[in-house]
């Protein structure tokens, strides 16, 4: 790790359609981390003690702000990610839907009395205290509020680390949180690299957990330095989702939603459905529905709100998705993108025989999608089992008994039956295997953000 005190350079914050400089943005290094960590931990008593009703007042006006600042916050985010507009207000939207929801949670969330001998057991949720979030590259600003909101309403004070390629709407947040009533200190948000910024926040004596969303490699290294402090984590990691289609589906709306389903945001989604398991009597119905449907996906410019898809996040991202085509047979359908500047990557399809080869195993998270056979249910099981990761998935099929079958055999911490739907503020959202430790979303998020106290009182004489 670099010295507190060496100086950190400024980095180039790119807009990924035209690869222009947004702006230049000075990155933190650990004397910043520490000031940051500091401050949280001199502001969270009060926050902490702050009437419920209050606090979810806080959130509940956070959520009203974001809505307010829609347009101007998802053009930012278009901006800086590269991923189409219409997309990014969506995502904005659901951010202020999960201050919202967690406004509302925040005294619905409590402990228990349990009948023991001797007297009366009770138990209190108690905040951690001071909590760091490490938010990833490609939904900056709806994954910020993922893990923000929960936190804050069981009254922690948050240090977040967003990537420094995709900072900008996370900037934001701390202005419209102290326009809420947010007390000064409670959220702040420090912008460096993983390797300084990242990896100070995460061996911080003084930090009790970390909330991180990236790469299975990256959260590796995080779960092996936050052990000597035992921080709690929450690590929502990659994904290889796979989407099983069976003959009786509807294929035509199978065919249709696999589109956007791996696609989305140019394939930079660890829920995307890359590996398409189609069974072998309907694989050339699918196959030709599945291409058709594609071909009326618009690529080009992201603030264009007919565009369905933008560019990858960086020229050297785009290189490392291109490397996954190099030992593989030529596609069955390559689309077009635009001329010019900008890190472009054609939606690309592949037809493979078989499961083994490197792009049908690894995350590629890219624009790249796989359409591998399989027999009957067992061979999907297997097909689909068979990878270190388990996050999301899909099985389409109008048989009932083979849904339930197949979602209770398939190994993910998420699926859809006759969907390719993946998240809801309600629900809770994590992987299994190395998809991760935990869960995002939903009440259970605040288990994760909250410690169990246990209090015994005699009632002998």
């Amino acid at each position: 790790m670099a010295s507190v005190h060496e100086q950190q350079p400024e980095a180039e914050i790119l807009n990924p359609a035209t690869g222009a400089v947004l702006q230049h943005l000075p990155m933190a290094g650990a004397a910043e981390v520490d000031e940051a960590v500091r401050r949280a931990r001199a502001a969270q008593p009060e926050w902490a003690k702050m009437p419920l009703r209050e606090r979810a007042g806080v959130l509940f006006r956070l959520a009203a702000l974001i809505e307010e600042r829609v347009d101007e916050l998802a053009l930012l985010e278009t901006r800086n990610v590269g991923k189409p507009l219409g997309d990014a207000r969506g995502e904005v939207g659901m951010a202020a839907e999960t201050f919202r929801y967690y406004a509302g949670a925040v005294d619905k969330h409590f402990g228990e009395s349990i009948p023991v001998d001797g007297g009366i057991d009770i138990t209190f949720r108690e905040p951690l205290g001071v909590v760091g979030v490490i938010v990833p590259w490609n939904f900056p600003f709806a994954i910020t509020a993922w893990n923000v909101a929960p936190a804050l309403a069981a009254g922690n004070a948050v240090v977040v680390k967003p990537s420094e390629l995709t900072p900008l709407t996370a900037l934001e947040l701390p202005a419209l949180a102290a326009q809420a009533g947010l007390p000064d200190g409670v959220l702040q948000v420090v912008v460096g690299t993983g390797a300084v910024a990242g990896a100070r926040l995460v061996e911080h004596e003084h930090l009790a957990k970390i909330a991180f969303t990236g790469s299975t490699a990256v959260g590796k290294g995080i779960m092996a330095a936050a052990a000597p402090t035992l921080k709690r984590l929450t690590l929502e990691l990659g994904g290889k989702a796979a989407n099983i289609v069976f003959a009786d589906a509807d294929i035509q709306a199978a065919a249709t939603s696999a589109v956007p389903a791996a696609y989305g945001n140019s394939g930079q989604d660890c829920c995307s459905r890359a590996r398409i398991l189609v069974q072998r009597g309907v694989l050339e119905e699918f196959t030709e529905a599945f291409t058709k449907a594609l071909g009326d996906w618009t690529v080009g410019d992201p603030e264009d709100l007919a565009t369905d898809m933008g560019p990858l996040v960086s020229e050297q991202h785009r290189a490392r998705v291109a490397a996954f085509l190099d030992d593989t047979p030529e596609p069955i359908y390559r689309g077009t993108v635009p001329d010019g500047d900008g890190f472009w990557f054609p939606p690309t399809v592949l037809a493979l025989p078989t499961p083994d080869a490197r792009v049908a195993r690894e995350e590629v998270f890219g624009p790249v999608v796989a359409v591998i056979p399989f027999d009957d249910e067992a061979d999907a099981v297997t097909i689909a089992n068979d990878s270190p990761y388990g996050l999301s998935g899909s099985i389409w099929t109008v048989d009932g008994s083979r849904a339930l079958r197949m979602a209770r055999a398939v190994q993910a911490g998420g699926l859809s039956v006759n969907s390719n739907s993946s998240v809801r503020v309600s629900t809770p959202f994590g992987g299994v295997k190395q998809s991760g430790i935990g869960r995002e979303l939903g009440m259970h998020a605040l288990d994760a953000y909250t410690d169990v106290k246990n209090v015994f009182i005699s009632t002998t004489s």
